[in-house]
């Protein structure tokens, strides 16, 4: 797959605690989203942050450690992005969806040997 040019950057904020059907929210995403042919996905753990419940949620306070933020990017051309929004519009029942145009550079797949 050759991506190169104007495409969208797609990130979810969720918790580590969010799941859907019985796995943790975000590996079902990442799961979905190869399963639609998107480009590329990554998943970055966070230390610390808070969302809508304004309710912090630290890696410093025990109680609190499993519900750590969960930010999912994945770049893509605009069109398959918005329709794997239709998508996630099932999964995520909370959280925080933010789209932004990039311009991608380099977007190859190493040569298998």
């Amino acid at each position: 797959m050759k991506l190169q040019g104007e495409a969208k950057l797609l990130r979810i904020f969720i918790g580590e605690a969010d799941h859907w059907h019985g796995k943790p929210l975000h590996e079902a995403i990442v799961i979905e989203a190869r399963r639609f042919g998107l480009a590329g996905v990554s998943v970055f753990k966070g230390f610390e942050g808070y969302g809508a419940h304004s309710r912090i949620h630290s890696s410093k306070i025990l109680q609190l450690a499993e519900d750590l933020p969960v930010l999912v990017e994945i770049v893509d051309a605009e069109e398959k992005i918005r329709e794997f929004l239709l998508v996630l519009d099932q999964m995520v029942q909370e959280g925080l969806i933010t789209m932004e145009k990039v311009e991608v550079i380099r977007y190859l797949p190493k040569e298998r040997s």
